[in-house]
């Protein structure tokens, strides 16, 4: 099976659930146009993957792709095993991994729900190389990597 995106999301406002939408275009240097996490910095799209999500949802909440603030939910693809610098194409867009995890520096609704976040641990950050349009269901591939 093939990684693929299930939901692209976004916020007007930071610390925020993003909302999914049916497509996001994405600015080389940027992040995703109108998200309140695009800017000049290493943080400017978010990645998790589905099989997190799911983590949460055998504990018995109620979460959905954009619940954790992550702006591209996948799957089929381990996204905190993947290195610093790993460069990936996902839709028109190529995006180079930044960051792996997140400190939480203030408790979220999900962690007082179920004592844990999984954003923290497994979420990914990246900047973007190369924009152009995402939609969900479009292929994501690790650039010089023919397996997941």
């Amino acid at each position: 099976m093939s990684a693929s995106v299930i939901a692209v999301c976004t916020s007007e406002n930071k610390g925020e659930r993003k909302r999914p939408v049916s497509e996001v275009n994405v600015t080389a240097g940027k992040g995703i146009d109108g998200d309140a996490h695009a800017g000049d910095w290493h943080r400017q799209v978010s990645l998790l993957a589905m099989e997190s999500i799911q983590k949460m949802q055998n504990l018995g909440l109620s979460v959905y792709p954009g619940d954790f603030a992550e702006n591209i939910t996948t799957i089929g693809i381990n996204l905190p095993s993947l290195p610093i610098g790993t460069k990936l194409k996902v839709g028109e867009t190529i995006m180079e991994v930044t960051q792996i995890g997140k400190e939480c520096h203030t408790r979220c609704a999900i962690y007082y729900q179920a004592g844990d976040c999984v954003m923290p641990k497994e979420g990914i950050f990246t900047r973007v190389v190369q924009g152009g349009r995402i939609v969900s269901g479009d292929i994501v591939e690790i650039m010089g990597d023919s397996s997941l």
